[in-house]
């Protein structure tokens, strides 16, 4: 049974391998919880925002699966 609330895990594999439309989606999936992180007295941060983008997708570039 799977859990439709969550990334599938092909879709994090492609993200992994760099395949920019799967990049896109984990971050389409992470945009209300980083527009949350960047709110700062009621605003959303722009520059905060786009830190926390390019952070999240720093990090998916540099994980690696172990098996």
């Amino acid at each position: 049974m799977r859990n439709k609330k969550l990334i599938p895990y092909e879709v994090i594999e492609k993200a992994v391998a760099g395949e920019s439309e799967a990049v896109d989606a984990v971050l389409r999936y992470y945009t209300a919880h980083i527009k949350y992180l960047s709110m700062y007295k009621g605003h959303i941060n722009d520059d905060t925002q786009e830190r926390l983008k390019a952070k999240l997708t720093e990090a998916i570039l540099k994980f690696r699966f172990d098996r």
